[in-house]
């Protein structure tokens, strides 16, 4: 599967899971990066860390470690 973290600006992908069962993975799914949910990469910093994302109607930005933990549909 691929990573959130892989994917390309401009892209729009949908979201299968958050790995991992500790307090960054349950963030994640709090902040609304569910299992269902399309996601957009908006962009990211100049040096590549953090990651902009658009989700339900808001942006977002996470850390690359953090995006790397969403498996998102390839």
């Amino acid at each position: 599967m691929r990573s959130l973290a892989t994917v390309n600006i401009g892209t729009t992908t949908q979201v299968v899971d958050v790995s991992g069962d500790d307090n960054t993975s349950l963030r994640l799914l709090e902040m609304g990066l569910t299992p269902g949910v399309e996601v957009t990469i908006v962009g990211t910093a100049p040096l590549g860390d953090p990651v902009e994302l658009e989700l339900r109607g808001y942006r977002l930005s996470i850390r690359r470690n953090e995006a790397a933990r969403v498996v998102v549909a390839t």
